[in-house]
């Protein structure tokens, strides 16, 4: 189990939406570009290094080759954007490294120009604010932002992030630190929460909240965008291109409204709970049964849990975190009674120790929010093993349904 103790994080990213000129969105793509090619120049020294030579090279030597490289006829053409990019790129790809090193991340892999973001991040030395008019480093004019929401009082951004997402959107990014973010005042509730497919989410207390299932609402309109896609000549044709943007505009208001539900909840979860208990679950395991990767995907678990953790750290709550291996649906709530087996299509269940009839999901929800606090008050457990490890068994989620709902 783990005990993630809340450490308050004063800092966040606040996107909007932004509507740029011709001018702004060809200095843009340029920027997106020589960014891509920057990290990808990068990855490959790096790894001829180290293959070639046993060399492991950091970011100060590859800052040194894009100097370099900034001399050459081939790459001349680095020059004529800002250069805060271009070095946050090998940032970028030094913490990738560095993460790859400690186990935690898969070795870095190319930037692709379809399929990777299109993202180029500014320093404060790269960009200007003033009263809410944003200017980046080789631009004459500030970006055209819709702010849907105001910053927060006396905001002043640190880092500026700018992307294009697959539909043709343009966002801006703005991190900076809130001071209006503090610890919630003590609610002293604590709840089980278990994921599930049928419900988004069981808890404790017996409420059940209901999946959505935003994908599966917009199906039909994916197929035919994308069997319209599918039909087109491939390439780089302009028909091609508008069928690509048809399926990633369905595909971003799925997203969309995905997280909207998303954050709702765990504010709502937050907000009147002090301590939450969750289960440590193999999403990426789970998403090798081919019958319900979709309804799995389409919950969204681990963005979930993202949120949920993160939210709960800023205003002063704790999330526990309960082995995956815990036997949550099998165990009693009522005596601890373990029941030998439970098939998966049993929802209902009587306890032969003490009568009790369970609802699967409610029981195990309590069962979390027992060990959850056994954790909280011993100061113990076992941290578990993360989906990402290497050498972690694969595990199925005894809850999930053998039917996609």
């Amino acid at each position: 189990m783990t005990h993630l103790t809340p450490a308050v994080r004063a800092t966040g990213g606040t996107s909007y939406r932004f509507y740029p000129t011709e001018v702004q969105a060809a200095e843009l793509s340029r920027t997106f570009g020589c960014v891509r090619k920057v990290y990808n120049l990068a990855l490959v020294a790096r790894s001829e290094a180290w293959t070639l030579r046993q060399e492991r090279i950091g970011y100060n030597a590859t800052s040194a080759m894009l100097t370099a490289w900034k001399k050459t006829d081939e790459l001349a053409y680095l020059n004529e954007v800002s250069s805060v990019p271009l070095q946050q790129a090998l940032r970028h790809l030094q913490a990738a490294f560095t993460g790859f090193f400690a186990g935690r991340a898969r070795y870095p892999r190319f930037k692709s120009r379809k399929r990777s973001r299109r993202s180029a991040e500014y320093t404060s030395s790269a960009f200007r604010f003033c009263d809410g008019r944003l200017t980046l480093a080789k631009m004459a004019e500030p970006l055209d932002i819709v702010w849907s929401r105001p910053l927060p009082e006396g905001a002043a951004p640190s880092t500026v992030t700018v992307s294009q997402d697959a539909a043709g959107r343009w966002f801006v990014s703005l991190l900076c630190r809130d001071p209006a973010v503090t610890p919630l005042s003590a609610a002293g509730a604590a709840v089980g929460i278990d994921a599930g497919l049928e419900h988004l989410l069981i808890l404790s207390t017996g409420e059940k909240i209901t999946n959505p299932r935003h994908e599966r609402r917009d199906r039909a309109r994916l197929a035919r965008a994308q069997r319209d896609l599918a039909r087109k000549a491939r390439g780089d044709g302009v028909n091609r291109a508008k069928a690509r943007r048809k399926v990633a505009r369905i595909h971003a208001r799925i997203t969309d409204r995905r997280r909207d539900h998303l954050h709702k909840v765990t504010t709502r979860l937050v907000r009147e709970n002090q301590t939450l208990v969750i289960e440590d679950l193999a999403v990426q395991n789970m998403m090798k049964n081919g019958r319900l990767a979709r309804a799995i995907s389409d919950a969204a678990w681990g963005e979930l849990r993202e949120i949920l953790e993160y939210k709960a750290a800023w205003y002063g709550r704790e999330v526990i975190v309960v082995d995956r291996w815990f036997p949550s649906s099998r165990l009693c709530s009522s005596c601890g009674a373990l029941r030998e087996n439970m098939p998966l299509h049993m929802r209902l269940w009587t306890c032969g120790g003490c009568g009790t009839t369970h609802d699967r999901d409610v029981n195990a929800a309590r069962n979390l929010l027992a060990a959850g606090l056994a954790v909280s008050a011993c100061g113990a457990g076992v941290r578990p093993q993360r989906e990402s490890s290497r050498t972690g068994r694969s595990a199925t989620k005894q809850e999930t349904s053998r039917r996609e709902p």
